[in-house]
């Protein structure tokens, strides 16, 4: 069975954005860059609520064709095109969208179908209001986290109305230069 992999950067105190959903606080850099790179390249599937599925859709399938494209930019663009996206919207339509599933109802059921077909991990980029949601529907596997050197003090949490503890096991952990530490976390079931 596939898992579903949350990624998030989040702040010291657990903050995955400031007040108003600002992320200017978060660093990434060409080592935090080629380390994501080579983890979410083996991905097929990626998960997105639909403010971060808006946000990605209006940047990446276009990103290698602007003349100041860095590797990164490329590389992750043709990711982007090739990989299946399945977005949580209420609001949302499939109609005309490329590799793109929307989940408008029954959540758990056709999470739990994707889960069971052919391919790699779920990624979950981003996206704390699709996230809260499958954290209370205990479909998240696992937690990579990106814990930047900040205290936001408040913001939009990574962790909020948890109702059941999640008990979880370290796989890795990884300190970039930058002072970004690296939480690689598995959900024990």
């Amino acid at each position: 069975m596939r898992k579903i992999i949350s990624f998030m950067h989040m702040s010291l105190d657990g903050f995955v954005a400031g007040p108003a959903g600002e992320m200017d606080w978060i660093k990434v850099d060409e080592e935090i860059f080629d380390y994501v790179g080579k983890r979410i390249s083996k991905g097929d599937t990626a998960l997105y609520g639909r403010v971060t599925y808006q946000m990605m859709e209006s940047y990446w399938p276009t990103a290698a064709d602007k003349p100041t494209a860095t590797r990164h930019d490329i590389e992750h663009s043709k990711w982007y095109s090739n990989v299946q996206k399945v977005v949580l919207s209420k609001t949302m339509k499939d109609e005309n969208l490329t590799n793109t599933r929307i989940i408008s109802d029954n959540i758990s059921d056709r999470i739990n179908e994707i889960k069971q077909e052919e391919g790699t991990d779920i990624l979950l980029f981003g996206s704390p209001t699709a996230t809260h949601t499958l954290i209370q529907l205990n479909l998240i596997d696992g937690y990579w986290l990106f814990v930047n050197p900040i205290i936001l003090g408040r913001g939009i949490p990574l962790f909020a109305d948890i109702k059941d503890k999640i008990k979880l096991t370290l796989l890795n952990s990884r300190q970039f230069t930058s002072g970004v530490t690296e939480l690689n976390y598995i959900a024990e079931r």
